[in-house]
């Protein structure tokens, strides 16, 4: 993925793995990447990352575990008990 650097990077990472998250590419109970792994793949500074993934988490679409990463609800906000998404 191409960053626009006229938009905000971190709303364009977050963005990104929303949708990751939506298709499948990290399904529910998988870990996500690290804020230093996201910082390397979309080639900004790490305090970028972390704001993508802080708000990926408050959005309600992952957890932490201290010690272990970042991992996909079992239910993000985008989906429906049976699989489906809205």
């Amino acid at each position: 993925m191409k960053l626009d650097r006229t938009r905000p990077l971190w709303r364009q990472i977050a963005a990104e793995i929303i949708r990751r998250i939506e298709v499948g590419t990290y399904p529910p109970g998988s870990r996500v990447p690290s804020t230093l792994e996201i910082a390397q793949e979309f080639g900004v500074v790490n305090a970028t990352a972390a704001k993508a993934m802080r708000y990926v988490r408050e959005e309600g679409w992952t957890r932490g575990e201290v010690g272990l990463g970042t991992f996909v609800l079992e239910q993000p906000p985008g989906s429906q008990p049976n699989g489906q998404t809205t």
